[in-house]
């Protein structure tokens, strides 16, 4: 997939890859303006497009971003995530058949279904 990047995608890719959390564009920005990239309109074009193609999602209560480790994920509207309050680690749910429960639910309350961001708060195994 990287090879079909700009350089700025592939350099912020390449840093929420090394991170072990979350990181804000600000954040991302700061780690990698040496290899050029000096505007966070730079940063957030590249996420944008990150995001796009599944690569990238967003953590919205953290304002913050996570490289997907799932190999040609789906999950570019809907997501749904596991998060540590302890050490902030970010675990990526991926049930395919979440929609369909939501949806389901959904139903039950005359509420159409149509995309969900998910996120459950609570402590991982290793600060437990």
């Amino acid at each position: 997939m990287e090879s079909h990047l700009t350089n700025n995608q592939k350099i912020v890719l390449q840093t929420l890859e090394k991170s072990e959390q979350p990181l804000g564009a600000y954040s991302i920005l700061f780690n990698i303006e040496k290899k050029g990239i000096k505007s966070p309109q730079q940063v957030y074009r590249a996420l944008d497009k990150l995001i796009e193609i599944g690569a990238v999602h967003k953590i919205e209560s953290l304002n913050s971003y996570i490289a997907c480790k799932h190999e040609n994920c789906k999950a570019r509207e809907s997501t749904s995530f596991l998060i540590c309050q302890e050490c902030q680690k970010v675990f990526e749910v991926v049930e395919n058949n979440l929609p369909d429960e939501l949806s389901k639910l959904s139903r039950k309350s005359n509420f159409k279904y149509s995309t969900h961001n998910l996120e459950i708060f609570g402590v991982c195994k290793a600060c437990g």
